[in-house]
């Protein structure tokens, strides 16, 4: 059976493979050219095609009811904020808020469940990045596009062979990046070890830089950002809590709506009591649904600083905490 995701859907299609031989035949042509490999002694592979996409396979006994091959496609477009502007995936005073913190070189987390477009929200907010800085990306499999003005090192972290040899992981990258005299480092997805060099990175001047991680609201990033940091070392949580609460000053929630629309659900301030110990995740705006109209919880701070980093002039500044000034709290 054959099933395409359309906007957010997924649609079963009345197109069949006739056995699961001719599945594996399929995948041996995808896989050959790349190099990779799959059978009964590696039974599961990830791989990128040659135009940029991304395929998963797994065959039994792994999955006993057959092999299984995941595709995913990407645009060969860069989707601009401006345009998730014009799809209803942020309002404007999103899209200006979001201008400012990039360009004032804010530390940032998007931060979503599986297929709620951190990447593309990750890959959007960096349009903003100014000319002239260094950006140095690192990715499990390349997926982030940037424009040809802006100076970028992508790196790509490599699975192992079939004789067990030769991975390089994106921790690997992290700490390789920190002495390619990077303004910004990039990574896709925090999921393991490099959780805890990029707090390093961001905390030993590289603002500006941002990554995605897998968690269900704002608050669960601490939580999840903490279990991969001690899962790559030893640390005391005091010591953990601390570089957290120092490294990270926003987290962009997004979420896939009722119908598949995917849009921004929240965006938090994060910062470091020292009295308490304690990392405060703080909402400034909040979205529950596609349809719905945001509710803002913000002070002036960021506004201030773009119109005093000569960012964002006076009108615009005013036109913005005027529009935002009836949910202001």
């Amino acid at each position: 059976e054959i099933y395409i995701e359309r906007r957010g859907v997924i649609e079963k299609t009345n197109k069949k493979f006739a056995n699961d031989e001719q599945v594996r035949v399929l995948l041996d042509k995808v896989l050959a050219p790349l190099g990779r490999r799959i059978d009964e002694s590696s039974p599961m592979v990830n791989a990128r095609l040659e135009r940029g996409h991304r395929v998963n396979a797994i065959i039994p006994p792994l999955s006993p009811d057959g092999p299984v091959v995941t595709i995913r496609a990407f645009s060969r477009n860069l989707l601009t904020l401006e345009e998730m502007l014009m799809a209803g995936s942020v309002d404007f005073e999103v899209y200006e808020f979001i201008s400012w913190v990039v360009r004032l070189r804010k530390n940032i987390v998007v931060s979503g469940g599986t297929g709620s477009g951190k990447t593309t929200m990750l890959n959007a907010a960096s349009c903003f990045i100014p000319r002239g800085e260094r950006v140095i990306t690192i990715e499990d499999s390349l997926e982030l596009k940037f424009s040809p003005e802006v100076h970028v090192v992508r790196l790509e972290a490599r699975p192992m062979n079939s004789e067990g040899a030769g991975e390089v992981t994106i921790r690997d990258l992290v700490k390789n990046a920190l002495r390619m005299s990077p303004d910004r480092i990039i990574v896709g997805e925090c999921r393991g070890g490099e959780a805890l060099d990029m707090l390093q990175a961001m905390n030993t001047g590289h603002d500006g830089s941002m990554t995605t991680i897998h968690a269900n609201s704002c608050e669960d990033v601490v939580e999840r950002m903490t279990a991969l940091v001690r899962y790559a070392v030893d640390l005391p949580l005091d010591a953990i809590i601390s570089q957290l609460g120092s490294a990270f000053d926003f987290i962009f929630q997004v979420k896939r709506g009722k119908n598949g629309e995917r849009f921004l659900s929240e965006i938090s301030k994060v910062d470091f009591d020292r009295e308490e110990r304690k990392v405060r995740v703080t909402p400034i705006y909040k979205r529950e649904e596609f349809k719905d109209s945001g509710a803002w919880h913000v002070d002036a701070s960021i506004p201030e600083q773009a119109l005093d980093a000569c960012i964002a002039n006076k009108k615009e500044v005013e036109e913005w905490l005027h529009n935002t000034a009836s949910s202001l709290q």
